[in-house]
């Protein structure tokens, strides 16, 4: 086993892949938290599928693809959280409709332009070997952004997921703090699509946060152990990809499958004892 993960890190593209992967684990983690608690795990799969559509876009036109594509998933982000607050059109109906739209529009863009060729599927479906040394430097750059603003704006953050409403009698600005969340789940969810794909990269943010809750009971215990689950789960499914020739992306969500089964065990196990 040494043999081998010395092997893969002779190869640029695996280190490349280990770095981005961990901090994109770790803020989808971290950030996946307050998405589940809030009952808005949902929304790293709508940004992934408008994030498409407009990588699909900017592919089209030669454009530089994640340079394109995160001004826009933001604004997405904005606008779904603007739906999710109106009467008419709740948060998952909200979801659904905006983020078949746009992966509807991506297909179609890519069918009648380039055509569903290699750089398109690498969206859908992630690969490691489509991350440059251009791309880790902006992932790095930007994962760290959401990892401070994450640290710096946690006790908010805490409060909004907890009990929005009582946040805002308190004088906390509530609306600022979702936009906030939604900003730096945007900015991940693109970043990880590069690995995961369009179709996987929500498993990051849903998985580890539920997998950790099935025996963590306090916020941050959550937090901690999810943020642990999620880069574990991102090294092992590198490594298990790299061996099997399998797809990494489907290796990641399946390592996270793993964890959540044996993590519900262990915690009806204890549930069984107490």
């Amino acid at each position: 086993m040494i043999e081998i993960i010395q092997q893969m890190f002779a190869y640029n593209f695996i280190v490349r892949a280990l770095i981005v992967g961990a901090l994109i684990a770790l803020c989808s983690s971290l950030l996946g938290v307050s998405l589940v608690l809030k009952r808005y795990a949902m929304i790293g799969d709508g940004l992934s599928h408008i994030g498409f559509g407009a990588l699909a876009f900017a592919t089209a036109m030669n454009w530089a693809p994640l340079e394109v594509t995160v001004p826009v998933v933001i604004l997405a982000a904005f606008l779904l959280l603007r739906l999710s607050d109106s009467s008419k059109i709740k948060g998952d109906a909200a979801i659904a409709m905006i983020s078949t739209g746009a992966l509807a529009i991506g297909i179609l863009i890519a069918s009648v332009t380039t055509g569903m060729n290699t750089d398109i599927n690498n969206y859908l479906f992630g690969s490691i070997l489509a991350m440059s040394g251009k791309d880790l430097v902006l992932s790095v750059v930007l994962s760290l952004l959401v990892l401070i603003l994450f640290v710096i704006f946690y006790n908010k953050i805490f409060a909004v997921t907890f009990d929005e409403t009582f946040a805002q009698a308190t004088g906390t600005k509530t609306g600022l703090y979702n936009m906030l969340i939604a900003f730096l789940t945007a900015i991940t969810i693109v970043l990880g699509m590069r690995i995961m794909g369009a179709l996987l990269i929500s498993s990051l943010v849903i998985f580890p946060p539920l997998t950790a809750m099935r025996i963590c009971k306090s916020f941050k215990s959550v937090i901690l152990c999810s943020a642990c689950i999620a880069i574990f789960s991102v090294f092992v499914g590198i490594v298990s990809s790299f061996i099997l020739s399998t797809p990494t992306g489907a290796s990641i969500v399946v390592i996270n499958v793993i964890m959540f089964v044996i993590f519900a065990c262990i915690g009806l196990t204890k549930k069984v004892v107490n």
